[in-house]
């Protein structure tokens, strides 16, 4: 089902996701003519990212944490190519996102928070369009085999105005794997969605990342990020404050489980990872 992650990842000795040092700054917005006529000086702009370090290897489930405005968002969006980092650099497979975006974005499959779908189509008319956009022509065998993972086979001929929102939600899945990305990128996959499709969702990426891929993961559940991460990365005001495995992280800051070690991390300014 995964070969072409076996053989990427045995073919590339550099990490799955590289980022160094990025940053980056929104533009402030345009300066309206009572703030010109009050002389109130000009906005820098907003920071969300602030020097991000970080290696994801082959194979890793590694989940991404923090709250709300932390910065997980927006630096999805510069792995995705949907938005340029201010200054650094951010690599998928080798590939700089930038300069080899072609090569980076094959590599990549993103399945996104928001829900995001053409109206138009039907569920199997949306994957072969997906396909056509990565250049493959007779790809409905792997489509297939999506489809039943997922528990969609028998909404494979169904409009997409017709699915329920957890439907809706494992075709956004289906999307991001049609074709056979190495690397992938789940934002909050799971927001919003019944024990159900969790589980199948949850069972569905974890026999991937078993066959090869690497899965990284931002999730307000931390439960779901103790049980199927092997390392967490944790983002506050644009800044990594903590980067190890699960349970090093727990015994380090004295937290009965994730979600006490990520609370006591967000609240104390002094508890900050030591190797960053």
């Amino acid at each position: 089902m995964s070969d072409g992650a076996h053989s990427e990842a045995h073919r590339l000795p550099m990490p799955a996701l590289d980022l160094q040092h990025v940053s980056k700054v929104y533009a402030p917005r345009q300066r309206s003519w009572r703030d010109r006529l009050s002389g109130r000086p000009a906005s820098a702009g907003f920071q969300a990212l602030r020097d991000v370090s970080l290696t994801i290897e082959h194979g890793e489930f590694f989940g991404l944490l923090g709250p709300n405005g932390a910065g997980k968002t927006s630096l999805i969006s510069i792995l995705a190519g949907l938005s340029r980092a201010t200054r650094g650099s951010a690599r998928v497979c080798g590939h700089d996102v930038v300069e080899d975006f072609r090569r980076a974005r094959q590599s990549l499959g993103v399945v996104p928070q928001e829900i995001v779908y053409d109206p138009f189509f039907t569920v199997r008319e949306t994957l072969r369009l997906q396909s056509g956009y990565f250049g493959l022509r007779n790809n409905d065998d792997w489509i297939d085999e999506i489809l039943d993972n997922l528990g969609l086979l028998d909404k494979a001929e169904a409009n997409m105005r017709e699915l329920s929102g957890g439907m809706k939600r494992r075709v956004l899945v289906a999307q991001a794997l049609v074709h056979r990305p190495p690397v992938i990128i789940l934002d909050e996959p799971t927001a919003g969605v019944d024990v159900d499709l969790r589980r199948t969702l949850w069972d569905f990426i974890t026999r991937l990342n078993q066959a090869g891929h690497t899965i990284l993961l931002t999730t307000h559940y931390l439960e779901e990020a103790e049980s199927l991460c092997g390392r967490v990365a944790m983002l506050k005001s644009g800044q990594v404050v903590a980067l190890d495995t699960t349970q090093a992280l727990m015994a380090r800051v004295g937290g009965a489980d994730l979600e006490d070690a990520f609370v006591r991390i967000m609240h104390d300014d002094s508890v900050l990872e030591a190797e960053l």
